[in-house]
């Protein structure tokens, strides 16, 4: 997998650049089957995980007007991120591995190569890319439907005002915060791309082997996932402990 990753970032910095079209289709083909489940499945967590359930135990001390800063901590730190990467794994991971097993399979790889064309410079190289670039997009998406759900429960349901929610909420966000929340879908779209290509790239076993690569993807991408946000949000904390001062 380092190895692929390697010879796509190769790829991407060689001139004339031909996966540029590519790179434009699958962008295309990211948000179009993303934005709307992002949105609804980021939003529908927002709504009960730090809305209502964290919004009543505040309201259990009379600080319902705090949701806003708990907004921060659950989804521009973690859940928002974390749900735009498994759905972009589970939707768009899925689609790489299988098409690029299909091809395996059918010889057609082979074909490529013997005609001149490099799979990694005109298919696996854009698909990467795209993948970085649009998760990064997707993420300020998730962000924004993420705090109108938490909004909705907090203001709505459990009687807070929009005021307080809004003043809280901007007095714990930070620059550092939504910089860190982009970089790190960013290396989320990375690792899925890489592990999907390769899977797919190294499919054996005709179509079983195709939904067998499939399956494992997905699952090397949740792990590589939690293991990453893990990590880089405990480096993220060490290194600028201010963010994680409830104002």
């Amino acid at each position: 997998m380092l190895v692929l990753a390697l010879r796509a970032l190769i790829a991407l910095a060689r001139p004339p650049f031909v996966w540029r079209r590519e790179f434009v289709l699958q962008s295309i083909f990211i948000i179009r089957v993303t934005l709307l489940p992002i949105a609804l499945s980021i939003a529908a967590w927002g709504f009960a995980g730090p809305g209502l359930q964290a919004g009543n135990f505040l309201v259990t001390f009379g600080t319902i007007d705090r949701a806003g800063g708990f907004m921060v901590v659950a989804i521009v730190r973690e859940f928002g991120t974390f749900v735009t990467a498994t759905v972009v794994a589970g939707v768009v991971g899925t689609t790489i591995t299988a098409e690029l097993g299909a091809r395996k399979i059918r010889d057609e790889l082979d074909a490529l190569r013997v005609l001149g064309v490099d799979p990694i410079t005109y298919m696996v190289a854009p698909r990467i890319l795209a993948l970085a670039m649009m998760m990064m997009a997707l993420d300020v998406v998730a962000l924004l439907f993420g705090v109108l759900g938490g909004y909705v429960a907090s203001v709505g349901i459990l009687g807070g005002t929009s005021g307080g929610f809004l003043v809280n909420f901007f007095a714990n966000t930070t620059f550092l915060d939504l910089a860190a929340s982009v970089i790190k879908v960013g290396i989320f779209g990375v690792l899925i791309g890489v592990i999907c290509c390769y899977k797919g790239l190294n499919v054996k076993g005709g179509a079983e082997g195709v939904g067998r690569a499939v399956n494992e993807a997905v699952v090397g991408c949740l792990i590589a996932i939690f293991f990453v946000n893990l990590v880089y949000t405990q480096y993220f904390l060490a290194a600028f402990p201010d963010v994680g001062v409830f104002r």
